[in-house]
This record gives structure tokens, sequence and C-alpha cells, in this order.
């Protein structure tokens, strides 16, 4: 509830909440800009001073928009209640418009003007990074060069398509107040962080998976913390007033504790690419750096705060909700510093150098990095080349995996600790494909890569399958009941949405997780897979979904999965099986390199040729399965066996408490069937 004696101080965040950032964020980035060298003209076509200090002040209002906006589509989509009171399925379309709750109205309105300068700065990006690129010269001819810009050169191309998704969500925000459609402008929203991330390192330079996932997760991780104390702040009032306070911002402060680990985690990760040393420490790029993680760790001493000792109180205490906006406006001091310091950096040139080596190797040129030793065993094991990406959803689905058991377990329910120890197996074995042996042999070799495909479909769904992670999802968390949608929510939604349901048909499942393989080989798929970054994480995410999806049908309890009879699941597994051998044979006995442009040119010689390796690759696919298969077929009979148990021993129930009835009824009617053979018997003679 409000109070006359912090509303005043709610009233100043609410209205100094912007202006405070821009500000210190324009000081610190300045200095940081003359600090680092980086607002120095260039020797050779420089710009100018428009275009120097001009792109960073766009990407600041840049960064600063898209936080308010994916912050606000954040709070309408997974925070605030759509509706006011609680949910009720009975109500018409009509009466949900009309009872609308006043602020998710205002965070959509956030949206709508946020999203209006997120266009525009994009666009003023554009440009801005046009004439940077190309120097004095851009003036020349300004709107011919412009247009080869943006449609022959990658990094044009890119912020093109960042233009485009920035205003298809800007269209979402004003024209829908549907949940779904809010959250597909929320998805674009995030999604234009994938080509911001893809510009921030060269394709050709080492370590370009790591710096392109950890930044990724870095501006996604300071994207949703900002943007949420954006929204909060200009809420203002409004939220003070609400009887859901301590829900809302409770459930902020879960997702803020998630964007903090983002932070720490991704920024240590694209940190050490850039650094090396103590002595790259020392340079004015590493300093900004230090002040950055010293402006993060404050960051999160005040989160830890919140989480700790004000949250709980909120709404009760006068004392508490004071100290909450007290602290909202101090976090907003560091975060407009933290957000200069990071648009300096992205403007610095960093000690350890981000461009191609000269005079690279084959492997270098085609994968970005040195060709690694000769594989064998051991080494499939030490070493390693992190996905930052893979390793985040990893880290963290098993810790909530792990909270949510806890839970079940202090409230007195039961979960099979086998579960558990199922699912951490599934992510440790994920960690280790995306991260390890496979995916270093797997950039040079068909072989390795090949040992990364079937493991990523046969080998680490299984134990995730078998973790039920969906049903544990359900029993630990609560169901919204103040008009608001979850996580839990959004994902019984997904679950019985008809397109899941179709991938979930027993036969889509298994032509999926079968000719994939096919299409993915022998159409050309696989050379863009190896090639760009984007190929390669969604082969990742195809392929094991693909396996979760089969393993689901045959092996799973989740719900959305439409399971057939034991004896078909057999069926099934022997036919796809069966299929994957051929499969393996036909790679064996084919003379083509697949992906020749590739494996023909990464100048590996480890006493195999390239076609001698592929055909390794084929009996890899025809028999690595046989384990997978046989753990498989094993638990389709144990699950068979224990069905069969269940129905015995309801049958026996049943018959307990109606006194064998159904047999009565049995051995009457056989008995009456006996009678009358015997009197048709009778009347023949």
């Amino acid at each position: 509830m409000s109070s006359p004696v912090f509303e005043p101080i709610v009233r100043f965040t609410q209205r100094a909440a912007v202006p405070i950032v821009v500000f210190l964020g324009c000081v610190v980035g300045l200095a940081a800009l003359f600090f680092t060298g980086a607002a120095n003209p260039t020797l050779l076509n420089d710009p100018g001073s428009v275009v120097r200090f001009g792109l960073p002040a766009a990407k600041f209002v840049f960064n600063t928009a898209m936080s308010l906006t994916v912050g606000a589509l954040m709070f309408a989509v997974l925070i605030l209640p759509r509706t006011e009171g609680r949910r009720n399925r009975r109500k018409t379309k009509t009466d949900e418009a009309a009872r609308l709750d006043p602020l998710w109205t205002k965070a959509l309105t956030i949206a709508e003007y946020s999203s209006v300068a997120w266009t525009l700065s994009a666009v003023a990006v554009l440009v801005f990074s046009f004439v940077d690129t190309v120097g004095a010269q851009a003036y020349l001819d300004f709107s011919n060069q412009l247009g080869v810009f943006v449609t022959q050169i990658a990094y044009g191309q890119l912020w093109v398509l960042i233009v485009v998704l920035i205003a298809v969500a800007s269209t979402l925000c004003f024209g829908t107040r549907s949940h779904l459609g809010i959250a597909v402008a929320g998805v674009l929203g995030v999604g234009v962080m994938i080509p911001l991330a893809l510009m921030g390192h060269s394709a050709e330079a080492s370590g370009h998976t790591q710096a392109v996932n950890s930044l990724g997760l870095h501006i996604f991780g300071a994207t949703i913390w900002m943007g949420g104390l954006f929204v909060i702040a200009l809420l203002g009032a409004g939220l003070a007033r609400s009887n859901n306070l301590q829900a809302v911002i409770r459930r902020y402060s879960t997702a803020a504790l998630i964007a903090f680990c983002l932070i720490v985690f991704s920024g240590v990760v694209n940190a050490l690419l850039r650094v090396h040393s103590l002595d790259d420490l020392m340079t004015p790029y590493g300093e900004v750096i230090i002040a950055k993680v010293f402006a993060t760790v404050l960051l999160g001493l005040v989160g830890f705060w919140h989480r700790r000792f004000v949250i709980a109180r909120l709404g009760t205490a006068a004392s508490a909700t004071m100290e909450f906006w007290r602290l909202i406006t101090v976090e907003f001091i560091i975060f407009g510093a933290t957000m200069g310091l990071a648009v300096a950096l992205a403007r610095s040139q960093p000690p350890v150098s981000q461009e191609p080596v000269g005079n690279p190797t084959p492997a270098e040129i085609l994968t970005g990095d040195p060709l690694p030793p000769a594989p064998n065993f051991a080494r499939y094991f030490s070493e390693w080349s992190i996905d930052p990406l893979w390793i985040a959803i990893a880290a963290g689905t098993s810790i909530a995996y792990i909270v949510g058991f806890i839970n079940l377990r202090r409230r007195g329910d039961r979960w099979p600790v086998l579960r558990l120890i199922s699912w951490l197996v599934g992510m440790a074995f994920l960690v280790y494909v995306t991260s390890a042996g496979p995916r270093v042999y797997g950039e040079v070799q068909f072989s390795a890569h090949m040992i990364e495909h079937m493991l990523l479909v046969m080998v680490v769904p299984l134990p995730m399958v078998l973790g039920a992670p969906i049903t544990m999802l359900m029993r630990a968390t609560k169901a919204r009941q103040d008009g608001s949608v979850g996580v839990r929510e959004w994902v019984l939604w997904l679950v019985h949405t008809p397109y899941l349901r179709f991938f979930a048909n027993p036969i889509v499942a298994s032509v999926n997780f079968a000719g994939s393989l096919v299409v993915f080989y022998y159409s050309g798929i696989m050379f863009y897979a190896l090639d760009t970054h984007i190929g390669h994480e969604l082969m990742i995410a195809h392929f094991l979904g693909a396996g979760y999806m089969f393993g689901s049908v045959l092996i799973g309890i989740d719900p959305g999965v439409r399971r057939p009879v034991y004896p078909m699941r057999l069926v099934m597994l022997l036919v796809t099986m069966a299929f994957h051998a051929f499969f393996g044979i036909s790679i064996m006995s084919s003379n083509v390199l697949i992906a020749g442009d590739w494996f023909g040119n990464i100048g590996a010689d480890w006493g195999y040729t390239a076609i001698e390796n592929q055909q390794l690759g084929g009996a890899i696919a025809w028999g690595i399965g046989e384990i997978p298969t046989l753990f498989v077929a094993i638990m389709v009979g144990l699950q068979w066996s224990r069905s069969s148990d269940r129905e015995a021993k309801r049958i026996d129930r049943r018959e307990d408490r109606t006194d064998d009835a159904e047999l009565r009824a049995y051995n009457e009617m056989l008995a009456s069937m006996a009678e009358r053979d015997s009197k048709m018997d009778g009347r023949r003679r």
C-alpha cells in the first residue's frame, strides 16, 4: 500500500529514472571514450566528430530503448496480471478487454513509445555505422554507397534486419492486446540480440563461438535486468499502491537474479577473449573492464539486499517500501554508469586483437581456430572449446530442476531421485557434446562430426526424457491465479499447441528422427552448419529436439505426447534403427565427399584421407546406435511389464470390490451357452 511518507520517493524515482541513466551514461561514456582513445580522430579517412560522437550516442539511445521495450514486454508477458482480479476462463473477450489491468496497459504503453524510439535509434545507428565504416568518402556519393552497404555488406544487412525486426515488434505493440501477440513481439525483441551478437566478433577470428554466444547472453541479461528496473520506476505510484506489489517484485527479482548470473558468466568468457594477462588489465581497455566489473558487483549486492531483506516486507512495512524505492534509485545511478562504460568498450580497441591471424592455415581460414592435435581417446575428453549458450542452458535448467526437487521434498511430495540424477546426467552429456572433443574435432573431421551428431540425437535426449522435466515443472510450480501468465502456463500452452502435437505424433517423430539424417547430410545443409554460427546452433537444437521427441514417444511420461501401445513402440524402434543402419552403410559405400568444400580443404593429415574418414563416419553411424537402442528396448520392456502389473492389480482390486462379478458373469455365460447347446442336441435327436 502507498503511504505519504514514501510517495515523494516514488515520484522522484519515476520522473528521474530515464534522466539519471541518460545523464550518467553520457558523462561516464564520454570520459571512457577519451580515456581509451576511442574519441580520437583516425589518421586516415576520419568520418568526422559528428560520427565519432554521434554513433556512441545513438547506440546508447538504442540500448536504453531496447531495455525499455523488452523490459516492458517481459512485464506484460510474464509478470503483471493482464486482467483485474482472479483468472476466469468463462470470461468473454469483451469482458476481458473491459477489465484490462491498468498496470498491464501502462506497461504496453511504455513498450509502444520506447519501441518507436528504438526503431528510430536503430536507423540512426545504421546510418552512422555506414559513415564510420566507409569514412569521409561516404559523403561523396552518399545514397548509392548507402544502398551498397545495406544490400551487399554483411554488417549493413544485419542492421537492416535489426531495423525490420524492431519495426515489426513495434507494430505488434500498437496493434494487439492479446497475450500471444505481445509474446511474439517480445520474441522478436529478443531476436534482435542475435544479429547484435553476430556483429560483435569477426567470423574468421579465434574464439568466434565463445565471443558471439557470450555477447548474446550478456546483452540479454543486461537488457531484461535494466529494462525491468525502468518499468518498475515508470509504473511508479500505481505499482506502489498495488495489492500485488510484493508478487510483482518477487517475480522480477527472480528474472534479475537469472540476468545477473548470465551477465557475470558471459562477461568473464568475453573478457578472457580480449584480455589474456595482468598486463592487458593495466591498459585503458582493461581498466574500463575493471570499472565495469566493480559496477556489476555493486548491482549484485543491491539485488541481494532486495531479495534477502526487503521484498518479504514489501506492502507490510512502510520502512521496507521506502528502502526499496531508494535502492531502485541507487541501481539506476550504477546502471547509468555501467551502460556508458559498455558503449565505450564497444568503441575501444582491446589489447588482444580480434582480427584474423596473418598467414592463416586452412583450418584457421575455415574454422577461425588452429587445427587441434591428432585425435585419440584421451583427447576427446581433454580438448575443449566451450559453447557458452549450451553451458548456460544446461546449468540453468539443472539449477531449476534441483530447486524444484528441493521444494517438492520440503512440501512433503515425493519425486524419484533417479529422475533428478537422470536430468543432471543428460545436461552433463549436453555440455560434453557441445563443448568438448566431439565439438572440437567435429569441425575438422567427418567421423567426429558423426559422433557429435549421434550423441546429440541418440544419447543426450534419453536421460533428459527420463528426467520428466515438464512433469517436474507442473508439480514444483504453482498455477498463477491473479490474471498473469508465468513459465508454467506458457509451457502448458506450448505442449498443447497443434504445432507441437504434430511433431509429437509417433509417426512424425519417427520420420523426423530418421529422415533428418538424410536431409542434413545429402542436401548440402551440413556445409552451412559447419560454415555459419547460426547454422551450427540450429543443428544442435534440431537434432536434440528430434531425439527428445522420439525418446518421449517411446519411454517418456510427460504430457503432450500421444504414445502408441507397447508392441508398436518396439516396432517403431526396430524400424528406425534399421533405417539408421542402412544410412550408415550408404555413407560407408559412397565415394562422393559430403561437404567436400569443408572437409576436403581442412588441411588435417592424421593418417586418413577425407573420403576414408567419411566412410569411418558411416561405420560410426551404423554402430554407435546399438547401445542406446538396447537401452531404449529394455526401458520399453520394463515399462510394458510395469504397465501390465498395474493393470493386473487394477483388475484384482475391481474384482475384490465386486466380489468377482465379472468372473461370475463370464461363467454364467459359459453355462448358458452349454445349456443352449445341450437343448439343441436334444432337439436333433
